[in-house]
């Protein structure tokens, strides 16, 4: 077995003004609030007083690129591997790594492609380097061909936190294939700007998809750097085995840090609010009911057709990132989340009463809520959930069912955190 490798600096006293300045390139702003629940005046003034400087794994060129010289480099990014206004890929080079290979996931390399679209493999036009797709629909995994001719796969993408949001997904299959063919794993950490809590249910291995991978609560809380290190250490890789796993954590981080996203990490979060709204709203892909794809305000509306006694209305049009929405060019009634507060939506954390409310406005007319499908309960990650709702439980009944999926998780997940919770 090979041992994972963790390079655990500390931000200490250099990060003072003047390094600040030198560094500013390098560094995505962020705020850090406190730990209990704080009222929106005060965390309004944290933001004001103690706004800190995150710093990207993949900013720390220091730290990695002795690492990557004289290995054959296979990186796996898209459109947020972003340090300041340069990409990682053009980091490295710059640095003289020698990359060969770019793995790109769901939505290709540069982030343009709709959700679930197949992406072809193709060639970065700046660099001339071969883009492998891992979103192709032959196979998730990359070809021996590919494996044969790198040394080491290293991931700098930025992820949202969410059990269902595929780019984790993507990782791991990149962590199967580095046990597979004896290769190298390295990820460039990036913050989780859902990862101040933990919600939802472990996921029913018996609804392992696409859209769940791995044994996990919905919204995690973790980075994408300790979640290698979890799948590492709990043998969820490849029949038990370990890959050889370095991890460049970010500094001035902790999971009570509001980072925001200086770049959308796909076509339809455009914005932060979306983003806090995704563990709440992303259901809505398992039913007839349109969640704002093809609008301005994708997973912030929900709404149909048929639902009736709303004042507020939208129609989806196609657009880019949402070639063919649901409900597409057809009148939707419903309800008009955009104009929430961020800190409201994260205190609720996952919200049902969204899913319930669309749920009992269609079937009491006769409508269908979900698609024939089970692609509810594999969001879901159970399919107690579905039954709960038809049973007629309220949103808050139905979250105390997985508190003890909670419980048990943090305390799992825990020796693989490297940031303060």
């Amino acid at each position: 077995m090979k041992v994972t490798k963790i390079f655990l600096l500390l931000a200490v006293a250099w990060l003072s003004l003047t390094s600040l300045t030198t560094l500013n390139a390098c560094h995505s702003k962020a705020t850090t609030t406190a730990t209990t629940a704080p009222s929106q005046q005060q965390t309004q003034a944290a933001g004001e007083q103690a706004s800190a400087e995150v710093v990207l794994g993949a900013a720390r060129t220091s730290e990695y690129v002795p690492l990557l010289k004289g290995k054959r480099v296979a990186l796996l990014s898209n459109q947020t591997g972003m340090v300041g206004d340069k990409h990682t890929l053009d980091l490295m080079l710059e640095n003289g790594v020698n990359v060969v290979t770019i793995f790109s996931p769901e939505h290709g390399f540069r982030g343009n492609a709709d959700a679930g679209e197949h992406v072809s493999s193709s060639v970065d036009e700046k660099t001339g380097i071969p883009i492998a797709s891992l979103y192709d629909g032959k196979s998730p995994m990359p070809s021996k061909q590919v494996m044969d001719g790198i040394d080491v796969i290293v991931t700098d993408i930025q992820d949202v936190g969410l059990r269902f949001y595929t780019y984790y997904v993507t990782m791991i299959n990149l962590m199967d294939a580095a046990v597979t063919y004896d290769k190298q794993f390295m990820v460039l950490d990036r913050p989780n700007p859902n990862g101040m809590y933990v919600d939802g249910p472990i996921l029913d291995m018996k609804l392992k998809s696409g859209v769940g991978r791995l044994p996990i609560t919905t919204v995690h809380g973790m980075t994408l750097g300790e979640l290698a290190q979890m799948a590492n250490g709990e043998g969820w890789l490849k029949e038990g085995k370990k890959c050889d796993l370095t991890v460049i954590p970010c500094e001035n981080y902790t999971h009570q840090t509001r980072y925001q996203l200086p770049i959308a990490p796909s076509p339809n979060l455009p914005n932060m609010l979306a983003i806090y709204l995704y563990p709440s709203t992303c259901y809505f892909e398992g039913t007839t009911v349109s969640l704002g794809r093809g609008t301005d305000w994708p997973f912030q509306v929900y709404g149909h057709p048929d639902m009736t006694g709303y004042a507020f209305s939208f129609t989806p049009k196609s657009r880019f990132g949402a070639k063919t929405p649901p409900q597409m060019d057809k009148l939707c009634y419903g309800v008009d989340l955009h104009n929430l507060k961020a800190e409201d939506v994260i205190a609720k954390g996952i919200n049902l009463e969204y899913v319930i409310d669309a749920y009992r406005n269609l079937t009491k007319g006769g409508h269908q809520f979900y698609l024939k499908s089970n692609f509810f309960d594999l969001l879901m990650g159970t399919t107690r959930v579905r039954e709960m709702i038809a049973e007629g439980k309220s949103a808050d009944e139905i979250k105390a069912t997985w508190q003890d999926d909670i419980t048990r998780f943090k305390a799992q997940r825990k020796p693989y955190l490297l940031y303060k919770e």
